[in-house]
């Protein structure tokens, strides 16, 4: 039985790289995504007496119980600029994230700068094309003024227009961004891990641009490969395993 466990357990972890790949593949024209890897580890070790007589534990041999998912590790290398020219897209040129927010106040971060804007009231608030509210540096949301074509951009994150408007772009970064949690979307969420978002200093922002995709597709077509064939491999252990179950049944 542990050979069907071991296999299928194979087959388990192959195929959440397979999702992973796909997740991937599937984003690799929105902007700001950040694309992700399957990290493995092995199960537990069983050791097995060796049959040459020694007993220390340096001479046994150990029997693998499989292997299971360790982490799924994010890339946060930049992708390349895109320059749409649309007044409302944002580009960051630095290890930064746009802070953003739902309507219940619950505090998200994001690369992907393709802002637009929502008419509630007397009220134009900066939000991302899903919705969520673009926040300025003290954690407000962002009320645009009327005429959104004089919207101006300064590199350190200052909007104003000719009206006398301003305002700015919350722009964060954090001690430990590998510990960011996703939450879809190509959104992120602050964790122990990564540590609470600071203010960032030292960055770029590029108005009427936008940050591609950090994916790349001929990496990821040729881990699909691999991946389908180590599936393969897991799946003809699991039915040779199976097969040899069904013949020591049949002989008892």
């Amino acid at each position: 039985m542990q050979a069907i466990h071991t296999a299928a357990l194979g087959m388990k972890t192959q195929q959440t790289r397979i999702d992973n790949i796909a997740n991937n593949i599937a984003n690799i024209n929105t902007a700001g995504f950040k694309s992700s890897t399957v990290n493995f580890k092995d199960a537990l070790y069983t050791l097995i007496d060796n049959p040459d007589g020694t007993d220390s534990e340096a001479s046994n041999l150990l029997r693998g119980s499989g292997v299971l998912t360790a982490s799924i590790a994010t890339d946060f290398s930049d992708g390349t600029i895109n320059f749409t020219g649309q007044v409302l897209d944002f580009a960051i040129r630095c290890d930064g994230f746009f802070m953003i927010s739902g309507a219940d106040g619950e505090r998200y971060y994001t690369r992907n700068g393709s802002f637009a804007v929502s008419h509630e009231g007397q009220n134009n608030y900066l939000v991302t094309n899903d919705g969520y509210y673009v926040l300025n540096r003290n954690g407000e949301r962002i009320n645009l003024p009327g005429d959104i074509s004089s919207v101006s951009a300064t590199e350190d994150g200052v909007l104003y227009s000719g009206d006398g408007w301003s305002s700015s772009l919350g722009i964060v970064s954090f001690t430990n961004p590998d510990g960011l949690m996703s939450a879809g979307g190509s959104r992120y969420q602050a964790t122990e891990v990564s540590g609470e978002a600071t203010a960032l200093r030292d960055f770029s922002v590029i108005q009427g641009a936008l940050e591609n995709s950090n994916v790349d597709l001929i990496k990821e077509l040729t881990l699909l490969l691999r991946t389908q064939r180590a599936y393969s491999f897991a799946s003809s252990a699991l039915r040779t395993a199976d097969s040899m179950e069904e013949l020591a049944n049949n002989i008892h």
